[in-house]
């Protein structure tokens, strides 16, 4: 069987990946994050795995000092590219979040995407332990997650097939427990027929524990969305925006 590491990692890849998220999306979170967070010109956000920067840019845009972390060299790369053409307020950092130690204070930390659910609790603990000793007093974080137990558990279907670009993504998913998590099977199929094989994990967590632990690492859970600032979240809503606030 053949791979697809030469379209993964030539740049088209990330390409794909930005087009398969709506530039609207991004424009809606961060125009509820601006008025909401009290973000201003020198603000300070903590992006945690960042991604391709599409939070950290579009907040630099306005002024506002990101530090941008994510173990991906190419998207960080990405990221001080557009920076430095721009001229923009951004710290990277290429870095795995956990173990991450900040060394500046900030107004607000963002974790999008999903990205929470890639970890173990005690990862996570740890993750947020983190978040918590670098927000200033009454500082506040985002989280993005469409894996919470309110969420997966009311779905159906879980197995899916996308065509993002060139490419054709097959995936296969399954629940698993103690602990509880959605284990993925996906096959990415390139127009020659080459594929790559790659396996994931997200773990779930229901909003009773994401509240425990945010509580354990001093932070409390003010408020849950599924549209942000405008809808509060109801089971079953296919995502969620968690904010919380150091104590």
């Amino acid at each position: 069987m053949g791979n697809i590491n030469d379209v993964f990692f030539d740049g088209h890849y990330k390409d794909i990946w930005k087009s398969s998220i709506p530039e609207e999306l991004t424009k809606k979170e961060i125009d509820f994050m601006l008025p909401y967070f009290s973000l201003q010109p020198g603000s300070r956000v903590l992006d945690l795995m960042c991604g391709y920067g599409r939070h950290t840019l579009a907040l630099a845009r306005q002024g506002i000092d990101v530090t941008a972390v994510d173990n991906l060299p190419d998207y960080i790369r990405e990221i001080q590219n557009s920076a430095e053409a721009e001229q923009l307020p951004v710290e990277t950092v290429c870095a795995s979040v956990i173990g991450f130690q900040p060394d500046s204070k900030y107004d607000l930390a963002i974790c999008m995407g999903n990205s929470l659910n890639f970890f173990t609790r005690e990862e996570t603990l740890q993750l947020l332990n983190t978040v918590a000793a670098a927000l200033q007093p009454g500082g506040q974080l985002l989280i993005n997650s469409w894996s919470l137990a309110e969420i997966v558990y009311s779905k159906k279907q879980f197995n899916s097939w996308e065509k993002i670009g060139p490419l054709m993504f097959l995936s296969e998913a399954r629940i698993v427990f103690s602990p509880a998590r959605m284990e993925f099977d996906t096959i990415t199929i390139a127009p020659d027929g080459k594929q790559e094989h790659k396996k994931g994990v997200d773990y779930i967590y229901s909003l009773n524990e994401m509240e425990a632990m945010l509580g354990e690492a001093g932070l409390e859970l003010k408020e849950v969305y599924s549209i942000p600032g405008r809808k509060k979240f109801t089971v079953g809503e296919p995502r969620a925006y968690l904010v919380a606030q150091k104590k």
